[in-house]
């Protein structure tokens, strides 16, 4: 039967007639590891289900990988949990391509460390001074003693730069830090480790072997997620005005359907951040 129909293709193509589209589209999404390893294949399947001729590829390779991908046309939607850099919008202009901001929610950094760590809040001036190296040992933040071992995202993520923005005043990390490639990795790292420190998203916050530090008491929270010190948007990006299933997608995204996904999974939808 499937040479009878690629015979009568073969026919069609031969006889000067069009050959028939595939019919299903396929949307390429490329970028943050903190958007992409949860949160957008979740709204991939529930918006498959609304139009089921849809298909994704998802990567999560880090926010940086959103901006290169948008330019090469390798992805239809770039995802970063960090707004573009001024050299990447650049890139996008001496190109004569327009790049498109897309803000879908809102993240909540949290700091992790070792479930058994006696430690349950920092200061922040501790969470600066431990990123950075300047204090390396838990006894002196009350812990017991023991060098803190620390885990980071890699450079390609936009949380790694986000963190250091929001938390470390724009240092550097310190020279003993691990760079980790996505969230599961630092959450794994830390629930092994008794002296181990990290920081990943909300929604990756309940890994076993870890629990969450509160910052000068505050709790990590969604109810007033811009009120909590390591909050950020996050953002989708397209190449130019989006238009067909790319649009119908970002809308999507912002439905109430897509809303009480984002919501779901750990993130602010931006229209309740506050």
């Amino acid at each position: 039967m499937k040479l009878k129909s690629l015979l009568f293709l073969s026919l069609l193509s031969s006889a000067g007639f069009p050959l028939p589209t595939l019919a299903q589209t396929t949307l390429r999404i490329r970028g943050s590891d903190t958007l992409g390893a949860k949160l957008l294949p979740q709204l991939a399947e529930a918006f498959k289900k609304q139009a089921q001729k849809v298909g994704f590829d998802i990567a999560a390779e880090g926010s940086s990988s959103a901006f290169t991908n948008l330019l090469t046309g390798s992805a239809e939607i770039g995802m970063s949990s960090r707004k573009v850099k001024p050299d990447e919008s650049a890139d996008f202009r001496t190109r004569s391509k327009d790049l498109r901001e897309f803000e879908i929610a809102w993240d909540v950094i949290v700091i992790i460390v070792n479930k058994n760590n006696p430690v349950s809040d920092l200061k922040k001036k501790q969470v600066l001074q431990i990123f950075t190296g300047d204090i390396r040992d838990w006894s002196e933040v009350g812990g017991n003693p023991g060098q803190i071992s620390i885990y980071t995202r890699n450079t390609s993520s936009g949380t790694y730069k986000d963190f250091m923005e929001l938390a470390m005043k724009s240092r550097e990390y310190g020279p003993n830090s691990q760079k980790m490639a996505g969230n599961e990795q630092i959450a794994a790292e830390v629930g092994a480790n008794p002296n181990g420190i990290g920081y990943l998203g909300l929604a990756y916050a309940h890994a076993k072997g870890t629990k969450i530090v509160t910052i000068d008491g505050a709790i990590p929270s969604t109810a007033e997620v811009k009120k909590y010190p390591y909050a950020r948007p996050t953002f989708l990006y397209t190449n130019g005005e989006p238009v067909g299933t790319t649009r119908q997608f970002i809308d999507f995204c912002y439905s109430s359907v897509g809303e009480a996904i984002v919501t779901k999974v750990g993130f602010v939808p931006k229209s309740r951040a506050k």
